[in-house]
């Protein structure tokens, strides 16, 4: 096997490990979330050590996923390193324009109902998702 060969074997085996190593904690945040969200109302009646623990872990779990999506970017090469942070920008920037006219609206009296940051986080999503998939498209 020619040495090229061997660097790309050994860069998608890195990303492979680093992909699932951040799927796992992206999961395990997601449940952090769900719990310190629906754990109160369900199970522990607003107890406030038990909420207090909830969203303690939430914020441990949720660093553990920041240094995972760190390590995830480190591994990346040059080229999926630059769709990353592309994606990344436009998601930033979309949240934040959009995030600042969104929390106007109701003192503005355009809107009844109270803003909700939910919104904004997955209008983010959604353009990190289209953001990444046109650089592939881009540089494919």
């Amino acid at each position: 096997m020619s040495i090229t060969k061997q660097e790309s074997s050994k860069l998608a085996a890195r990303t492979g490990r680093n992909t699932a190593n951040l799927r796992n904690w992206a999961l395990a945040w997601v449940i952090t979330c769900f719990i310190a969200v629906f754990g109160p109302k369900w199970w522990w009646d607003f107890n406030t050590l038990l909420s207090s623990i909830a969203v303690s872990l939430n914020l441990a779990v949720g660093a553990g996923m920041i240094l995972s999506n760190r390590r995830y970017l480190q591994g990346l090469d040059e080229l999926h390193r630059k769709i990353f942070l592309d994606a990344c920008a436009l998601s930033l920037g979309v949240g934040l324009i959009t995030a600042t006219a969104y929390g106007m609206l109701k003192n503005v009296k355009l809107i009844a109902f109270e803003p909700d940051i939910n919104h904004v986080i997955i209008l983010m999503c959604l353009t990190f998702l289209v953001g990444t998939i046109a650089g592939h498209r881009k540089y494919a």
